[in-house]
């Protein structure tokens, strides 16, 4: 007991010497130096935004077909007696081409009896001309004898009446009398039907000169001839088969002018009339008056066809839309047309648009005008900018345009603005950054234009 006090007691003094040298020594301590950190700036891309002009383009797919077909059909029947010696299929042959002849004879046996039936009429007419010459004449002489039996008549009434010749001389004036006046009566009959006569020979003769004229079409067409530079599509006929009346010998595709139809979303094409016409959303359904339109709005195309190693193309020109929406793809057949399809081929370099090619069509519209920056950069609306402190500002823009990896905006950036193309791992409001020119970038957008 004694020796715990004891312990106690020489405890005391010392914890009561180590809590004073504690106090004296945080009472005399120099306070702690405050270091202040710097603002760590975040490194990021930017690109200098500046006006340009992007053109917009709506893509479609379709399968090439000629503008224009030919079915070399008979229009009349017959043995089959020459055809062109290069009618073949695949064979392209010139505008005029003689394709195939059909044995004529009949045909010309038929011309030359319309002539000789037309010559029988004239005949006939010149006939009838005579005829009303001597009949009038022939009427010119009965009639002034018939004035002679007439006064023969009065002068035999009058001595009869005073009894100076028997009645049977009177009865034989008056018999010679009438005699002449049928004479005179026949003449007159004859000249009063040969006007008709000579109308019914105009309408005989009209009738064969019509003959005539179906006899030499039958004729002109025993031969079938090419109306345009065409190609053989197919071939049906040979030498010595009887062609029967309305059958197709052989049929072509025309080579100056080839078609696709391209089905293009109604969406895009919707958003293209809306970039070159205001009220475009006023005929987007209706396939005749957005044909008026696209016309009007002076669009461009172009056809491509893809080979793997490299692409080929061909300029075209937007001539019509399909006359309906397909309901499954929402899509509207738009068909462009390529001008001398075979004409600039080069062989071994730029073969010719062939038909059931399948192609891809790009429909371009005006270019549309704005401060040209990345897609990717448009977030909601918005994009990120560099100011000119170098602190972050997002910024609500209006794009016009959005057109592949592009966006054209109209409001909300001005040219010379610099845009953050990159995401930084934090993005606040204010935030110090540290710009760095993207020139690739900045080469590749100015490439798009």
């Amino acid at each position: 007991m004694r020796s715990g006090f004891k312990m106690i007691l020489v405890a005391l003094p010392l914890a009561a010497l180590g809590a004073g040298f504690l106090v004296y020594t945080i009472r005399t301590k120099a306070p702690p130096v405050q270091v202040e950190q710097a603002e760590r700036a975040t490194p990021v891309r930017v690109i200098t935004a500046r006006d340009g002009a992007v053109t917009p383009v709506v893509i479609g797919h379709g399968l090439v077909a000629p503008a224009r077909t030919f079915e070399a059909i008979a229009q009349v029947g017959g043995t089959v007696a020459e055809i062109h010696p290069r009618l073949a299929r695949g064979a392209v042959l010139p505008a005029g081409a003689m394709l195939v002849r059909i044995a004529d004879e009949d045909y010309a046996l038929a011309v030359a009896q319309a002539e000789a039936n037309i010559r029988s009429a004239e005949a006939r007419l010149a006939e009838l001309a005579v005829s009303e010459e001597n009949q009038r004449l022939a009427l010119e002489i009965e009639t002034q004898v018939l004035a002679l039996k007439t006064a023969d008549l009065e002068r035999a009434e009058t001595l009869q009446a005073g009894g100076n010749i028997p009645r049977t001389a009177l009865d034989a004036a008056r018999a010679a009398h009438l005699a002449q006046r049928q004479k005179v009566q026949s003449i007159d009959s004859t000249l009063a039907l040969i006007p008709t006569q000579r109308a019914v020979q105009m309408e005989q003769i009209a009738v064969s000169r019509a003959a005539l004229e179906t006899a030499r079409l039958n004729l002109a067409r025993t031969e079938l001839h090419l109306p345009f530079a065409a190609r053989v599509s197919d071939v049906k006929v040979e030498t010595g088969r009887f062609l029967r009346v309305g059958e197709v010998a052989a049929t072509f595709d025309g080579v100056e002018t080839a078609e696709v139809e391209a089905r293009v979303p109604v969406a895009d094409l919707r958003r293209l009339l809306r970039m070159a016409a205001p009220d475009a959303d006023a005929y987007a359904a209706d396939p005749t008056a957005i044909t008026e339109v696209l016309r009007g709005l002076g669009l461009s195309a172009e056809v491509r066809l893809d080979l793997g190693d490299e692409i080929l193309r061909w300029p075209a020109r937007v001539d019509r839309v399909s006359d309906t929406i397909d309901a499954k793809t929402a899509t509207l057949g738009v068909i462009v047309a390529v001008e001398g399809a075979y004409a600039g081929a080069t062989p071994g370099d730029q073969p010719p648009l062939t038909k059931g090619m399948f192609v891809e069509v790009a429909i371009s519209g005006p270019k549309v005008e704005g401060r040209v920056v990345p897609r990717a950069a448009l977030s909601e609306g918005a994009l990120r900018l560099a100011g000119d402190d170098d602190r972050l500002d997002v910024r609500a823009v209006t794009p016009v345009l959005i057109e592949g990896e592009v966006a054209v905006i109209a409001d909300g950036l001005d040219a010379g603005e610099r845009v953050v193309v990159s995401d930084p791992p934090v993005a606040v409001a204010g935030m110090l950054l540290t710009p760095l020119e993207d020139e690739a970038l900045a080469a590749r957008l100015e490439a798009t234009e």
